[in-house]
């Protein structure tokens, strides 16, 4: 019976050590992927206030500026986008989205140099009623969200 329960709590101990290891690594994986791994989301408001370094990936997201949107011959696009409370003009080469256009709630991916908003991917709505979630908060927090449905 005394050598069932040193089984017993020696198992509990490898389990427990197994699973140390386990979250250690976890731990140490994370420690170790690249910085341009993690993509963080800023608001038009935030990138006005403290512009972010032109190396780092980032997306913006929020509303795109009535009558802000030019496009030259090619695949071009130049618009601005806000939250209400800054503007920040946006340039982006590459076919957009068919939900894309003034007014509508768009994020982007990209990095800020030179004071524009150099977009390497464009994400629209997906349908009139969705908006992303960051884009809805930093709308909010500017006061400027209308329901859809108002």
């Amino acid at each position: 019976m005394a050598g069932m329960k040193n089984l017993k709590k020696t198992r509990r101990i490898q389990v427990i050590g197994m699973a140390g290891v386990c979250v250690a690594a976890v731990l140490l994986i994370l420690a170790l992927l690249p910085e341009d791994s993690f993509q963080f989301f800023r608001s038009p408001t935030e990138v006005a206030q403290t512009p972010p370094p032109p190396n780092e990936l980032f997306r913006i997201g929020g509303l795109i500026v009535e009558g802000s949107i030019e496009s030259d011959a090619g695949e071009t696009v130049r618009f601005e986008v806000t939250d209400g409370g800054a503007t920040i003009p946006v340039v982006y080469t590459g076919i957009l989205p068919d939900l894309f256009g003034d007014g509508q709630g768009m994020v982007g991916q990209g990095r800020y140099v030179n004071g524009t908003f150099e977009a390497i991917e464009i994400l629209a709505r997906h349908d009139e009623a969705y908006m992303p979630k960051e884009v809805i908060d930093a709308l909010k927090e500017q006061g400027t969200y209308i329901e859809p449905d108002a």
